[in-house]
C-alpha cells in the first residue's frame, strides 16, 4: 500500500467506481468525468481501493484527510510503550556508597519500565580478576530481584561485561504473591 493514496490527475485508470463525500455510491465513471464531477463540488477524487476492479474512488477534502490520518499515527505513537535501554558502567573496584547509588538508578530505570544495561569495565591488568566484576554483578541481580527479570546474563564482551535487565512482568509480581499460598499450606498441616 503507497503511504500516500492518488489524487485526481495521479489516477490513470480509464474508469472508476466513485463514492461520494458521505459514503454513498454514485456507480461507476470514466476518470475524467468522475474528477470533474468532484471538482463541481469542492472535493478531491482519492484512490481508496486500487486493487479493486474498477478501483473504488471517493470524493473527500484531501487536506483534511491526510491530516486526520497524521492524527491517528500521532495518537497510535502514544499509546504505544517503548522500554529504552538504559546503561549504567561500573567499574571493578567500586565503593559501596557509589554501588547502591547507581543500584538505585537500575532500580529506578526499571520501574520507569526500561530495559537496564549494566556494564563492568576493565582495564590493563583488571581483566585477571574478572570474578570480582562477576561478583558485583551478581551484588545487583540480586539488589533488584524484586524489580528486574535477568534479561541477559553476564558475559564478556570485549574488555567489558555486560549484562541486561529487564522490568519484571505483572506475571512475575503475581508469582510472588504465591508465598502468601505457601503459608496456607503451613498453616494448614499446623491446625490438624
Amino acid at each position: 500500500m503507497n503511504p500516500k493514496p492518488r489524487v485526481n490527475y495521479e489516477i490513470k485508470i480509464k474508469e472508476v467506481r466513485v463514492i461520494g463525500p458521505e459514503g454513498e455510491q454514485l456507480g461507476i465513471f470514466p476518470t475524467h468525468v468522475a474528477i470533474k464531477k468532484a471538482e463541481e463540488q469542492g472535493f478531491d477524487l482519492v484512490e481508496v481501493s486500487p486493487t479493486a476492479k474498477p478501483p473504488v474512488c471517493k470524493m473527500m477534502d484531501f487536506g483534511k484527510y491526510m491530516y486526520e490520518q497524521s492524527k491517528k499515527v500521532h495518537a497510535m505513537k502514544q499509546h504505544q510503550k517503548s522500554g529504552q535501554i538504559k546503561e549504567v558502567k561500573f567499574r571493578p573496584h567500586i565503593n559501596e556508597h557509589d554501588l547502591e547509588t547507581k543500584i538505585n538508578y537500575v532500580q529506578r530505570f526499571l520501574e520507569d519500565g526500561n530495559k537496564a544495561k549494566i556494564s563492568m569495565m576493565f582495564r590493563g591488568r583488571e581483566m585477571i580478576h574478572t570474578e570480582v566484576g562477576k561478583e558485583l554483578l551478581q551484588k545487583i541481580i540480586v539488589a533488584t530481584e524484586g524489580v528486574a527479570v535477568l534479561e541477559v546474563p553476564p558475559r564478556m564482551e570485549g574488555s567489558n561485561m555486560t549484562m541486561t535487565l529487564a522490568p519484571a512482568t505483572t506475571q512475575a509480581k503475581t508469582g510472588k504473591s504465591a508465598d502468601p499460598g505457601e503459608k496456607t499450606d503451613e498453616s494448614g498441616p499446623g491446625k490438624s
